[in-house]
């Protein structure tokens, strides 16, 4: 009975910021990899940037220096900082998680979604 929500969304202006959150929470062994994905309506789920439970991170190429992911283990949860944002960023953002409800025993997860829109 793992849960993930995310947290963070909204209404930003061009050039703004945003942080998301997503904590997992349940009955979980371990976590060994969060990401967050994208969708606009009519396109694909894209990854956007992951990261692993030894800290490595990856990110699509649209927002690399512009957003950064990162880790509180002791929390299950992950971030998305976004920063200079630009109108073609608005989209639902989900958040994932490859983990372990007991041991040798990995699943994916997902969270609901969170709308984030970017506009003037």
């Amino acid at each position: 009975q793992v849960q993930l929500v995310e947290s963070g969304g909204g209404l930003v202006q061009p050039g703004g910021s945003l942080r998301l959150s997503c904590a997992a929470s349940g009955s979980i062994f371990s976590i060994y990899a969060m990401d967050w994905y994208r969708q606009v309506p009519g396109a694909q789920r894209e990854l956007v940037a992951g990261i692993t439970s030894s800290g490595s991170t990856n990110y699509e190429d649209s927002v690399k220096g512009r957003f950064t992911i990162a880790r509180d283990n002791a929390k299950n949860t992950v971030y998305l900082q976004m920063n200079s944002l630009k109108p073609e960023d608005t989209a639902v953002y989900y958040c994932s998680a490859r983990l372990a409800i007991r041991f040798g025993v990995l699943s994916d997860y997902w969270g609901p979604g969170t709308q984030v829109t970017v506009s003037s």
